[in-house]
């Protein structure tokens, strides 16, 4: 296996030397390895010749002609275009799996199989790799032959059942809530897996699925039903254990959220912002499980106080009195603001066809690693021809030949 130290400039980060090739696509796989890529791990992605990714056709909007869908989960990645269903691209595949450390797919189980590359088919071969496979339901079990997107699994796993307002329908949340915490959990294992293979030399299986993810999203609610035998109780902008936390209206109208689930943060708004010391004195409302009882007065009494003031005045009152409250924005205000811009998480960076591309970074910070340079997400088969020359040493005929038959693009 080739070293990659030295092979990027832009490769730098805590996981700089590690190798892996992406067979994923849409979102939960991909943000695994746009975690690992951020964390200096030279990630491959390989995609369709012609087509790529699913979401590089998700659009509008779009800039420079790539799908915004696309540029939001693929930064800091190579794109090589090989056809899986050509048995020369298999072969090319085979060959890149021995210079990597790490595999990772989230094809529907029994697909790579049938192409001769999963963990079973390649495991002799490539003893060293991590193979990581996601997908809805698990490679195993009653119900892994089933297709599954993220707001299925959101309905089926109770996520939707918390959503939405008290006396209207469960709702799905619109942000892709289970690939998101299933592309964390596959990092995360993925990681682990890496500090096992430096020890041993030795790859592993590691099977991730949609469900497990949302189960594992669910938290205190799922506790909640353990320790009480019921559904936890739908509450909009509330919450079903701590009281006052909501959403409130100042006179201009403007909306901020406040978040007082403790005694000590209670005590708090009622002395040093509402001025309102009897709250304490109130059975009704001096502690939590009293709050929680009798929430709907409470939210009644302080719906009252803040419509006296603006939203940023009574939003800069409750945090100078040491309360936790924030303005409710829209994607645009959040992005824009002055704290997002001094945490450095939106940076800008040169695209082939987009120009100066505006885009999220890592929200990972390591003060003796830090993270990889950003680098804009890739054309269709940018490195196609790099790859295979620097990692299969395959000269300019040998890539016109397998070009000239559609094996890459």
């Amino acid at each position: 296996m080739n070293d990659t130290k030295n092979s990027d400039p832009q490769n730098q980060g805590p996981l700089r030397g590690v190798r892996v090739i992406d067979l994923t696509r849409i979102i939960v796989g991909p943000f695994c390895t746009l975690q690992l890529a951020d964390l200096g791990a030279e990630v491959i992605k390989i995609e369709r010749p012609g087509h790529g990714d699913d979401t590089r056709h998700m659009k509008p909007p779009a800039q420079g002609g790539e799908a915004h869908f696309y540029l939001a989960f693929n930064r800091n990645k190579k794109s090589v275009a090989i056809d899986l269903k050509a048995k020369e691209g298999r072969a090319l595949i085979d060959n890149l799996l021995k210079e990597a450390h790490v595999v990772i797919e989230n094809f529907r189980p029994g697909v790579t199989k049938r192409l001769g590359l999963d963990y079973d088919s390649i495991k002799d071969r490539h003893p060293h790799l991590i193979y990581c496979s996601i997908s809805s339901y698990g490679q195993t079990g009653m119900m892994s032959h089933r297709p599954g997107l993220d707001p299925v699994l959101q309905a089926e796993m109770g996520l939707m059942s918390l959503n939405g307002v008290p006396d209207g329908e469960p709702m799905r949340h619109p942000l892709s809530l289970t690939d998101l915490y299933t592309g964390l959990y596959a990092s995360t294992a993925i990681s682990a897996a890496i500090v096992a293979q430096r020890d041993s030399g030795q790859g592993q299986h590691i099977d991730l699925s949609l469900m497990k993810g949302a189960l594992g999203a669910l938290g205190n609610m799922a506790q909640y039903y353990f320790a009480s035998g019921e559904n936890p109780p739908r509450l909009g902008n509330g919450f079903p254990t701590a009281s006052p936390v909501g959403a409130f209206r100042g006179s201009d109208g403007g909306m901020f959220y406040l978040a007082c689930g403790t005694d000590k943060l209670f005590n708090t708004l009622a002395t040093k912002a509402l001025d309102r010391p009897d709250l304490l004195e109130d059975e009704r409302y001096n502690t939590n499980s009293a709050r929680v009882q009798n929430r709907d007065s409470l939210m009644a009494l302080l719906t009252d106080a803040f419509a006296t003031d603006t939203r940023d005045n009574w939003v800069a009152h409750i945090q100078k009195a040491g309360a936790p409250a924030g303005p409710v924005r829209g994607i645009s205000e959040a992005l824009e603001s002055p704290e997002v811009a001094e945490a450095g998480m939106v940076t800008t960076v040169d695209h082939p066809t987009a120009g100066e591309l505006r885009m999220m970074a890592s929200p990972l910070k390591l003060s003796g690693t830090p993270t990889a340079t950003p680098v804009a997400p890739p054309l269709l088969g940018q490195h196609t021809d790099e790859v295979l020359t620097e990692l299969l040493n395959l000269d300019a005929a040998a890539l016109a030949a397998l070009r000239e038959s559609n094996v890459i693009g």
